[in-house]
């Protein structure tokens, strides 16, 4: 039988949570530093920022590793 450690697997979905972010964001941080597109970067910005919450929150409320799988992209 295998047992796998909630907490650790939590661990690993958070990563995989950050490095997801990091790259939804790297082209809007880019449009971020020129004027014409900053409002509109920084709305999209915003809308990344609550998906990206809502999946750390998501995460650390998950009991099993399905809720967790569930949960990531």
């Amino acid at each position: 039988m295998i047992t796998i450690n909630i907490d650790k697997a939590k661990t690993i979905a958070h990563d995989k949570r950050r490095k997801a972010r990091s790259a939804e964001f790297a082209p809007l941080d880019i449009k971020a530093t020129i004027p014409s597109e900053a409002t509109a970067a920084e709305a999209a910005r915003a809308v990344i920022r609550t998906k990206y919450a809502t999946m750390q929150t998501a995460i650390d409320a998950a009991t099993t590793t399905e809720q967790i799988k569930a949960v990531m992209p």
